[in-house]
């Protein structure tokens, strides 16, 4: 681990994003197109789709959550996984199980996902350097289809989701494994997350970490995908 109060960084090898607020978002436009196929199909409520869409995802943001997705290790856990998750949206809709299949084919987990203006120009910037270009996302074991949809699977060397790894940020084992995964000492991976608390513990196990705000609200984080490029 370097000593920053008596080291210069280690030159940067490779960076290492979150994926999520930092090289993709959610669409808000794809949930109202989803919600709009949706009340057409079942002949509901667009409001009360697009509500119940929403309502059935965040409750499984909770580690708490029984069958949440915290819990999966691979691929084939999360297909039992959305089999489960079309149940209660079925209920939800208040629409039978059989016919709720359609919805979660037309419209699976990764098309509401899009791609930060940019992302793909610096990765593969970063890569045309020589720097290796990790994802480390508490997501879904499938996170390899998210970013296949958004044309940048190509132009990241390693894609890591939580879920797979049985630790999640800001637990250092996260950080730990993903540098492992990436082939390279914690103190030449920069990490770039735009939760605080990931960055910290980045920081704790030796990387080199910075918040990134595509907001611009806080004004001591880098405000672009850009700025990574500044400082590798």
């Amino acid at each position: 681990m370097t000593d920053s109060t008596s080291a210069a960084p280690a030159r940067i090898r490779g960076v290492l994003f979150d994926r999520d607020e930092t090289i993709a978002f959610t669409d808000p436009g794809v949930y109202r197109e989803a919600a709009t196929w949706a009340a057409g199909h079942y002949g509901l409520d667009p409001r009360a789709v697009g509500q119940a869409l929403q309502a059935q995802w965040a409750a499984q943001e909770d580690p708490a959550q029984v069958g949440g997705w915290w819990g999966l290790r691979t691929e084939t856990d999360e297909v039992a996984y959305w089999q489960t998750y079309g149940q209660q949206l079925a209920q939800r809709f208040g629409v039978p199980e059989s016919e709720i299949g359609a919805m979660l084919d037309h419209w699976p987990y990764q098309n509401y996902m899009k791609p930060v203006p940019g992302a793909r120009a610096v990765l593969s910037e970063l890569r045309a350097r020589g720097v290796k270009v990790g994802v480390l996302s508490n997501t879904l074991p499938s996170i390899g289809a998210t970013l296949e949809a958004m044309n940048l699977a190509d132009v990241v060397d390693v894609a890591i989701a939580s879920c797979t790894l049985g630790v999640h940020k800001p637990e250092p084992g996260a950080f730990v494994q993903a540098a492992e995964l990436m082939e390279l000492p914690v103190e030449a991976i920069l990490f770039i997350d735009d939760k605080r608390e990931n960055v910290e513990a980045a920081r704790r196990v030796g990387m080199q970490a910075e918040v990134i705000d595509l907001k611009g609200e806080q004004p001591e984080a880098i405000h672009s995908l850009n700025a990574v490029l500044e400082r590798v």
